[in-house]
């Protein structure tokens, strides 16, 4: 019996060694190598303070600065601990009435066109960084007369921002709300 159990257990050592140490320590290191921005979070920093991911969004509310699509992370918004989507359906009172509040929102913004979906519904894990150009361009006048610029400026900023589909035919044009934040911090006013 011993003789049976003796291998597999040497085995059970030698894997659990092997794909639970050796490996993730080879691969943190190729990626620290490779990678490293990507491999420590995607991090932005601005004079030396981290000021975000530019994989997870972030809660800007006040008039100077564009606004996230919804997130759904519940009570603390763009909470990375708590990501998920928010399993409301079409039929959620709830989904609803946050719907119509985030459309009232906007239209006391002073938006007054149609609405893209990605301003009044969370993205499914409630984190996503990016909004769409056209999203971002609706809150372009708001931002520009909270900010005293010129709204052609401000128009430019979400043009140099704004990514394109990966080889021209994956995933669609967006833009990264923090990264034009930053942009739009930089413009001087």
């Amino acid at each position: 019996m011993l003789n049976l159990l003796r291998p597999a257990l040497a085995l059970l050592l030698l894997m659990t060694v092997l794909t639970g140490v050796v490996y993730p320590l080879a691969i943190t290191g190729i990626a620290q190598i490779a990678m490293p921005a990507q491999a420590n979070g995607s991090l932005v920093s601005k004079d030396g303070a981290v000021l975000g991911s530019s994989l997870i969004g972030q809660n800007f509310v006040t008039e100077r600065y564009f606004w996230p699509r919804p997130s759904a992370t519940g009570d603390a918004p763009y909470n990375a601990a708590g990501s998920s989507g928010s399993n409301l359906g079409p039929t959620s009172q709830r989904l609803k009435d946050r719907v119509a509040a985030d459309v009232q929102r906007l239209r006391d913004s002073g938006i007054a066109s149609a609405i893209p979906a990605d301003a009044a519904t969370a993205s499914g894990s409630g984190l996503d960084p990016h909004i769409s150009p056209e999203y971002a361009m609706l809150q372009i006048p708001r931002i520009a007369e909270a900010r005293q610029v010129a709204a052609g400026d401000v128009a430019r900023l979400v043009g140099e921002v704004t990514q394109t589909r990966l080889f021209g035919i994956v995933g669609e044009p967006r833009v990264n709300v923090l990264e034009l934040n930053l942009a739009l911090d930089a413009l001087k006013s």
